[in-house]
C-alpha cells in the first residue's frame, strides 16, 4: 500500500474524456482530480418579495420607523425660496414682496391665445396650447412657461390635459437647461416651483414623475426634497408604474440625490430615494438599467458616507440603519446579474459590506441582506478572492453565526459563503479553522440543528455546515485535528445512523464525503480510525442505496477504511466485496477507481484474494484497463496495482499468475502494446506496469518499460 499512497499524494486520478480524440499527456495532467475533495451544494433559495414596502411585516421595530404608506398634496410642500441647501438660514431681506399663496392656481386670462407681460410691456409672440413641442428662439420668460402649464390644465379632457402638461414639463426642462437656468439659477424659481407643486394634486403618476424630475433639477432641499422623494417612492410602489421609470430619466436624478445629499441633513429623503431603487430593482429591465447607470458604484459611495452614522451613540444611527436595509436589498438584487460581479470587485463593495456587518451586527435585516449578496457572489472565484482577503472576514462570520444562530435564513447563507471560500483556497481553510471560536460555534450549530427535525430549513443548514467541515479537512494542518475531534465524529456518525436516504440524501452524501476526507489521516489520534468498524456498518445503507452519489462516497470511504484488517474481514463477511466487484462494470472511471481502492487492500490478504478471484475480479479489472487505460493513466496504474496484488500466490513474487487464462492475458497484452501506452504513464505507474508485465511474461513490453524507467532515472 505504500506505493499506492505515494501515488495518491503525488498524482490525482483523471476523468474520462468523452472526446474520442486521444489526449496528449499534458492535457491529461491538467485534468487531475483530488482524492481529498471539496463539496458542492445549491445556493439557498431567495424568495421574491412581492410586497413593495420599506420594511417587512416582522422586521425592525414598528415604532418610529418611516411609513411606507402616506398621502401627499400640494399643501404639504413649503413655500419655495432660493436659499442654498446647506442648512444655514439666511437673514430676511428688507424688501417685502407681495405675498403669493403657494396653493393658489393662477387663472388664465380671458383670451387664452394672448399674454401680456405687464410691467415690461414688450411685444410677445402668440402660442397655441396644442403647440408645445416647438418654442420660439427668443427670450423665454419663466412666466410664459408657467402660463403654458395653466393653459394645458384648463384645455382639453382629464387625460388630454395630463399629456399636454407632461409635454409642457419636457419643453420647460429643455428651455431652462438651454438657458442655464436649472438648479438655483432661475430668476423666477420660486414662482415656478409654486406652480409645479400645485399640479401634484392632479394625482397622475405620469405627470408627477415629470414634475418630480423637474423639481429635483431645480435643486429643492429640506421638506420639499423629502416630499418629492416620498412622491417618487409612492409611485414606485405600484409595479404598473415601472414602465414610467423606463421612459423617464428620473433614475438619473435619484442617483444624483444619493451622490450629492448630506445624509446627516437629508437622511429621510435619502431613505425614500433608496427605497425607490429597491422597488425598481425587482424589475429585470430596470435592474439592468440601474446596473448600466453604475448603481453599484453610487451605492458603495453612499455606504462610505453612512459609516460615520454607524456609531451607536450617533444621533442619526437609526436612520442610517434604515437606509442600509434598503441599500443592501438593492445590492442583493443587483448581485443576481453576472455583469455586476466586476463592479462589486472594482468598487470595493464587498469590503465595504463587511464593514457594515461589523457596525450593524445586531441588525438581522441588514445582516441577512448582506449574507444574500455574499452567497450569490461567492460562487465566483474573483469575488471569493476579495472576500477571503478582507481582514477579519472569517472571524466576523463566526461571530455572526454565534449571535444569530436561530436565524436560519441568515445562518444557511453564511455557511454557504464559507463553504464557497473554503472550496477554492487552502489559506481560507486555515484562516477559518484558526478564527477565534470557530469549532466551538460550528459544533454548537451542529448540535442545535441536528436535534431539530423540522422540514427543509434545518436540514439545509446541516448540509451547508457539513460542507464547510469537509472543505476545511482538506488542509493538512486542519484535517488531523478534525479527525481527532470526538464531538465532530459523534455528530457525523449520529447523522448517518438517524437520517434516511429518502429524506436526507444530500446531507448523508456530504457526511460520507467528510468522513472520507477525515479517514485519509491515519494518525493514532484519529477517532475515525478507532471507530472504523462502526463507520463501515453505518455506510452499508449508502453503499446499497439507489443513490449513485451515496454509493460512490461510501465506496471511497471503504477504500480508506479497508487498510484495517478488522474492516476487511467485515467486508468479506457481509459480502460487500461482491458489490464492489460489480462496480467495475460501471462506465464511470470515478466508480471504477473507488472500487479498485477497496479491492487493492482486500487483495493483500491471501484468503480475501482467493475470494475475489472466485468472483472474477481479475477479468473485470482487465476489461476496466482495456476501456479506461488509454485515457486515464491514474486509473490504469491503480488497476495494475490491484492485479498485482490479486496475482500474487502465497505471498511470493515468482512465477506467472495462474489466476488468468490466456484470453485475459491477451487482453492485457493488447492494452500494454497500445501505441501511446508509454506516453501516458508516470514513473510510479510504469514500475507497476513493468512489474506486472514481467510476472505475466510480457517480455517485449516489460523491456520497453524498463528502458523508459531507466531513461527517467538518468
Amino acid at each position: 500500500m505504500s506505493s499506492l499512497e505515494r501515488k495518491r499524494e503525488k498524482h490525482s486520478p483523471f476523468t474520462l474524456n468523452p472526446d474520442p480524440r486521444r489526449k496528449t499527456s499534458a492535457e491529461i495532467v491538467t485534468e487531475a482530480r483530488h482524492s481529498l475533495r471539496t463539496l458542492r451544494t445549491q445556493r439557498p433559495f431567495t424568495p421574491r418579495d412581492d410586497h413593495r414596502q420599506l420594511f417587512g411585516e416582522t422586521s425592525r421595530a414598528q415604532d418610529g420607523r418611516p411609513p411606507s404608506t402616506f398621502s401627499l398634496y400640494a399643501w404639504n410642500f413649503e413655500a419655495p425660496d432660493s436659499r442654498p441647501g446647506s442648512g444655514t438660514r439666511l437673514s430676511p431681506l428688507e424688501h417685502d414682496p407681495d405675498p403669493v399663496s403657494p396653493m393658489a392656481l393662477p387663472k388664465p386670462p380671458s383670451d387664452p391665445l394672448e399674454l401680456k407681460r405687464g410691467a415690461v410691456g414688450a411685444r410677445v409672440r402668440l402660442f397655441r396650447a396644442g403647440s408645445l413641442t416647438t418654442l420660439p428662439p427668443v427670450a423665454r420668460p419663466t412666466e410664459v412657461y408657467i402660463f403654458f402649464l395653466i393653459m394645458c390644465l384648463s384645455s382639453g379632457g382629464s387625460e388630454d390635459a395630463v399629456e399636454r402638461l407632461c409635454d409642457a414639463c419636457d419643453c420647460l426642462h429643455g428651455a431652462l437647461a438651454e438657458q442655464g437656468m436649472l438648479g438655483r439659477r432661475c430668476r423666477k424659481r420660486a414662482g415656478l416651483l409654486r406652480a409645479l407643486f400645485c399640479l401634484i394634486d392632479i394625482n397622475s403618476a405620469q405627470l408627477n414623475l415629470q414634475l418630480a424630475k423637474l423639481t429635483l433639477e431645480l435643486n429643492v432641499s429640506g421638506k420639499n426634497l423629502l416630499n418629492i422623494c416620498k412622491l417618487i417612492f409612492k409611485i414606485s410602489r405600484s409595479e404598473s408604474n415601472d414602465i414610467l421609470f423606463q421612459n423617464n430619466s428620473i433614475i438619473d436624478s435619484l442617483l444624483c440625490v444619493l451622490r450629492c445629499e448630506d445624509v446627516c441633513v437629508s437622511g429621510e429623503a435619502v431613505l425614500y430615494c433608496v427605497g425607490t431603487l429597491k422597488f425598481l430593482s425587482g424589475n429585470s429591465a430596470l435592474l439592468r438599467l440601474l446596473l448600466a447607470k453604475d448603481c453599484v458604484g453610487v451605492a458603495t459611495l453612499l455606504i462610505q458616507k453612512l459609516h460615520p452614522l454607524s456609531q451607536p451613540d450617533h444621533t442619526q444611527f437609526t436612520i442610517g440603519g434604515h437606509i442600509h436595509v434598503q441599500l443592501t436589498a438593492t445590492l442583493r438584487n443587483l448581485a443576481d446579474l453576472p455583469e455586476s460581479r466586476p463592479l462589486f470587485v472594482s468598487h470595493g463593495t464587498l469590503t465595504e459590506l463587511c464593514l457594515v456587518l461589523r457596525h450593524h451586527h445586531g441588525d438581522q435585516d441588514i445582516c441577512t441582506n448582506i449574507a444574500r449578496v455574499f452567497s450569490k457572489l461567492s460562487s465566483y472565484s474573483e469575488c471569493c478572492l476579495v472576500l477571503a482577503q478582507t481582514p477579519g472576514c472569517f472571524t466576523l462570520f463566526i461571530e455572526l453565526l454565534s449571535k444569530h444562530q436561530w436565524k436560519q435564513d441568515l445562518v444557511v447563507r453564511l455557511l454557504f459563503t464559507l463553504g464557497n471560500l473554503t472550496s477554492r483556497s487552502s489559506e481560507a481553510r486555515k484562516h477559518l479553522f484558526t478564527a477565534e471560536g470557530c469549532m466551538s460555534v460550528l459544533l454548537g450549530l451542529y448540535h442545535t440543528y441536528h436535534g431539530r427535525w423540522d422540514p427543509p430549513p434545518s436540514k439545509d443548514v446541516l448540509v451547508k455546515l457539513v460542507r464547510v467541515l469537509a472543505n476545511m479537512s482538506i488542509h493538512p494542518a486542519v484535517g488531523p485535528s478534525l479527525a481527532a475531534n470526538t464531538d465532530l465524529i459523534h455528530y457525523l456518525l449520529d447523522t448517518l445512523e438517524l437520517r434516511s436516504m429518502q429524506e436526507s440524501e444530500e446531507l448523508l452524501v456530504n457526511v460520507a464525503a467528510t468522513i472520507n476526507n477525515l479517514s485519509f489521516y491515519q494518525e493514532d489520534s484519529s477517532v475515525v480510525r478507532d471507530r472504523g468498524l462502526t463507520v463501515a456498518k453505518l455506510l452499508l445503507k449508502l453503499l446499497l442505496s439507489s443513490s449513485m452519489d451515496g454509493m460512490l462516497e461510501a465506496t471511497r470511504v471503504f477504500g480508506n477504511l479497508s487498510q484495517s484488517r478488522e474492516v476487511c474481514d467485515f467486508i468479506i463477511q457481509n459480502k460487500v466485496h461482491q458489490f464492489v466487484v460489480t462496480l467495475l462494470d460501471s462506465k464511470s472511471p470515478e466508480v471504477c477507481f473507488s472500487a479498485c481502492g477497496v479491492l487493492t487492500n482486500l487483495a493483500l490478504n491471501p484468503p480475501s484474494r482467493t475470494t475475489l478471484t472466485q468472483e472474477g475480479a481479475h477479468t473485470k479489472l482487465a476489461d476496466c484497463l482495456r476501456d479506461f487505460g488509454p485515457v486515464d493513466w491514474q486509473l490504469a496504474g491503480l488497476v495494475c496495482q490491484t492485479l498485482w496484488n490479486l496475482t500474487e500466490e502465497g505471498g511470493t513474487e515468482t512465477g506467472p499468475p495462474s489466476t488468468m487464462n490466456n484470453q485475459e492475458r491477451e487482453i492485457l497484452c493488447s492494452v500494454f502494446f497500445y501505441e501511446d501506452a508509454l506516453q501516458w504513464t508516470s514513473g510510479d505507474d510504469m514500475r507497476d506496469f513493468h512489474r506486472l508485465c514481467w510476472e505475466m511474461d510480457f517480455l517485449p513490453v516489460a523491456q520497453r518499460l524498463r528502458d523508459r524507467i531507466q531513461t527517467q532515472t538518468d
